[in-house]
């Protein structure tokens, strides 16, 4: 276990930028409302969130709105602080996520998929290529919000899916992992209704704040609270941090082990290597045990499932 917790922090300390990628500018926002039943013996208790794809002309963001939503009034809430407060010091304010951090950069052209994830608070990017689905394509037709869209079938990563996809949306793209039709994929689900990707609407991006606009908008990264950090993000540009760990699925799959294996040690570990005078400042990891008698969410039933 010493040995994966020092693996871990060398992994940690590695941080480095992501290779060169174009940036595109989303025009497009398709927004979904993510459904997962996690547990198949209790149906009732699903996992609800509010997912955007943000369109470029030639690649796309898959994140949680929710999480996009969260920060912004975190970052409204923790202005009116600094405002109210006689010294300039805002109290009592602690910032939660308000979402998944689980983000998806596709660029099809490019056949490649990037993947942002975390383990605790530290963020790691994760290339790979775009999986290949093997559609079939039906004269089905439906309107999603003004959308005239087309419905495809196809099995993938274990399940059924049907997809309605709009090809007056030239992009080969969709929610999540989904892709390769042409048109953005608006709505999609298992035939079983346990992973549903809802349409929720669609709509123009906002033209980005000018530098300067806003909490902290114009100072560098680097200078502001470690409570801000990472929450100047511009949504629109299509594009993957510029800082994180790189690391592979298999790396980041036993770097997740460890941690669920024994949170504790591994926050220890994370907290050990992010107080290094040589490296970026990171947050203070508390783990926080469930109350007793409370074993958290049974997850039976994952996105992604073993092909028979």
């Amino acid at each position: 276990m010493k040995k994966q917790l020092l693996l871990a922090v060398s992994l940690l300390a590695a941080y480095i930028g992501a290779e060169a990628q174009k940036t595109d500018t989303a025009w497009l926002m398709v927004h979904y409302k993510f459904i997962h039943i996690m547990d198949t013996t209790k149906r009732a208790l699903t996992r609800t969130e509010n997912m955007v794809l943000f369109v470029g002309k030639s690649a796309s963001a898959y994140k949680s709105y929710d999480e996009i939503v969260a920060n912004q009034q975190f970052k409204k809430a923790y202005a009116e602080a600094v405002a109210s407060s006689p010294d300039g010091q805002p109290r009592g304010i602690n910032r939660s996520f308000g979402g998944s951090r689980t983000q998806y950069f596709q660029y099809p052209a490019e056949q490649k998929i990037i993947t942002k994830d975390y383990v605790m608070v530290n963020a790691y990017l994760i290339e790979g290529t775009m999986p290949v689905i093997n559609w079939t394509i039906s004269n089905d037709t439906a309107t999603f919000g003004g959308l005239h869209c087309q419905k495809a079938t196809s099995h993938f990563k274990g399940r059924d899916y049907i997809v309605w996809f709009c090809p007056d949306l030239p992009v080969h793209t969709g929610p999540w992992k989904l892709n390769g039709l042409p048109g953005v994929i608006v709505d999609a689900r298992d035939t079983k209704n346990e992973v549903v990707f809802a349409f929720d609407g669609v709509e123009k991006t906002v033209p980005s704040l000018p530098k300067g606009h806003g909490v902290g908008n114009n100072t560098d990264e680097k200078d502001l609270p470690p409570i801000l950090q990472g929450l100047n993000v511009d949504h629109n540009l299509i594009q993957p941090p510029a800082k994180a760990i790189k690391t592979t699925q298999k790396e980041f799959d036993k770097l997740r082990a460890v941690m669920e294996k024994d949170p504790e040690a591994f926050a220890q570990a994370i907290n050990a290597a992010n107080n290094r005078t040589d490296g970026p400042k990171q947050d203070h990891v508390i783990v926080r045990k469930p109350p007793k008698g409370d074993s958290g969410p049974v997850m039976n039933n994952p996105i992604e499932l073993p092909e028979k």
